[in-house]
């Protein structure tokens, strides 16, 4: 017998203490099946669990809840299945009616291994309490992969102790509010360890060989010509880690050794879009590698590049993501530990998708249209414009990345799909939950539910009747303004 935990702190209440104005029982993301089995439980009795021996005739992170008037029972083969177990049954209890809660039999697994919510620190830095508080939102979404953007243009986040410049210049690089800061060795371990006691993997990304200012200025060695980049008023930089050169190469993957001796993850995320290939067009050493290898241009200069970086991570017995821009245009094959994480609808539609499975290589769907939550939802916002707004019942119903009837290869090539919540335009943290509600059920929902999909108005009323509690504790925003 154990007691159950509230796991996911005030943010986790919460989420729990508002679910059943709508539905009796109301719970999100919405669970495969759910069966009344007539008459209650007592709260006494449900506080505390029976978890039955795993059983390996589950599925990973799937879970059997059966409520009787004579307690709880718990079925799973893993312990993130006996945890969704136990969040799904706090929802029940934090909404007993009369002390009581229903009899039901739940049955329930996730539609994908990999859901994932990415929150950007490269712009703008969060506190680690920050962090922490997203994290407990994400268990209780039973959400699985907390994806962290740690570099990007100006910004670099992350200890790297053999080159302590990276911090010393790009932690400190930009002066707009909350920009400066990175995040210790220590504190990187303190996350990666309250993230696992949720269930929740920690996977880094270290952009190349754009989005790399930061590491350029601290380290001007390292570009093309040996000289720091100069500032890009509107656009992306065209300076990048060089290509050509073997140094390069033996930097990078001395960063890698440190991000994977912190990071026990199985994947490690290494960037690769938005890289204008300029420098490298004028470059001698990117040039004299493109002759040496055989290549035809600079894009394939970035395949190799990547395939370099992918190897020595393979070595370490782990796996690289890179975002879609390495499979959208003609060039040689990439390692098959490489993952493509498909972003650019808005430019490309499913072409990554497209080609990763051609490729052979899983894909995680993240969209751009419509999974980006720092998109505003009605309203313009600074420099996003009209043409970037999505509001709650468009990210539920045409997400594309929410593949609901996939074909035999798309369900074979999917790992699972993802979130994000990039910072640009001084995303601070007053923002954030303003970007994350309502949507963030959505997504959530799309993820982990096998359940037929519930028609829009009946899922806002479920989530709609979470927000009194949420407002209460300064979370959520006012949903109404739908910023």
């Amino acid at each position: 017998m154990m007691k159950i935990m509230r796991t996911a702190g005030v943010f986790a209440v919460a989420l729990l203490m508002s679910l059943t104005a709508h539905s009796a029982i109301n719970i999100l993301p919405n669970p495969g099946s759910v069966e009344r089995l007539g008459g209650a439980c007592s709260v006494r009795l449900a506080g505390e669990v029976d978890f039955l021996p795993l059983n390996e005739g589950i599925v990973p992170e799937g879970y059997e809840l059966e409520v009787t008037p004579g307690g709880v029972v718990v079925r799973a083969s893993s312990e993130s299945g006996r945890f969704y177990a136990k969040q799904t049954l706090q929802q029940l209890v934090d909404h007993a009616a009369g002390g009581e809660i229903p009899c039901v039999r739940i049955v329930d697994q996730p539609k994908y291994a990999w859901r994932s919510f990415m929150i950007d620190s490269g712009r703008q830095f969060q506190r680690l309490e920050t962090i922490k508080g997203l994290l407990d939102r994400m268990a209780m979404l039973k959400m699985n992969v907390f994806h962290w953007h740690l570099t990007e243009n100006d910004g670099w986040r992350i200890e790297i102790k053999k080159y302590p410049k990276l911090t010393e210049v790009g932690a400190f690089v930009a002066d707009g509010e909350e920009q400066h800061g990175f995040y210790t060795q220590k504190d990187i371990r303190e996350i990666v360890a309250y993230a696992a006691e949720r269930h929740i993997t920690v996977v880094p990304e270290i952009d190349v060989p754009g989005h790399s200012e930061a590491a350029l200025k601290a380290y001007p060695s390292l570009t093309c010509s040996r000289e720091a980049p100069k500032p890009v008023k509107k656009g992306f930089s065209p300076y990048l880690y060089c290509g050509g050169r073997d140094s390069v190469v033996e930097f990078l993957c001395n960063v890698l050794d440190e991000v994977c001796e912190l990071f026990p993850s199985e994947y490690i995320h290494i960037g690769g879009d938005e890289a204008p290939k300029s420098e490298w067009k004028k470059c001698t050493d990117c040039q004299a590698k493109i002759k040496e290898m055989g290549l035809k241009d600079e894009h394939e200069l970035q395949i190799e590049l990547t395939n370099r970086l992918a190897r020595h991570l393979a070595a370490k017995g782990r796996k690289a993501i890179c975002w879609g821009d390495v499979v959208t245009l003609p060039g040689q094959e990439l390692e098959k530990n490489v993952v493509v994480h498909w972003w650019n609808y808005r430019r490309g539609g499913d072409k990554a998708l497209r080609e990763g499975i051609k490729r052979g290589l899983p894909v995680i769907a993240n969209s751009n249209y419509y999974t980006y939550l720092n998109f505003p939802q009605k309203h313009t916002w600074r420099n996003y414009r009209k043409d970037r707004l999505f509001d709650f019942q468009t990210c539920y119903e045409k997400n594309p990345s929410d593949i609901r009837n996939p074909t035999a290869q798309q369900s074979k090539a999917l790992l699972g799909m993802g979130c994000c919540l990039w910072t640009d335009h001084g995303l601070t943290e007053e923002w954030l939950d303003r970007r994350l509600y309502p949507r963030i059920y959505a997504m959530a929902e799309q993820m982990w539910s096998t359940a037929e999909r519930l028609p829009f108005t009946d899922f806002k009323n479920r989530v709609y009747a979470k927000q009194p509690i949420l407002q209460e504790l300064g979370i959520g925003g006012d949903w109404d303004e739908e910023y």
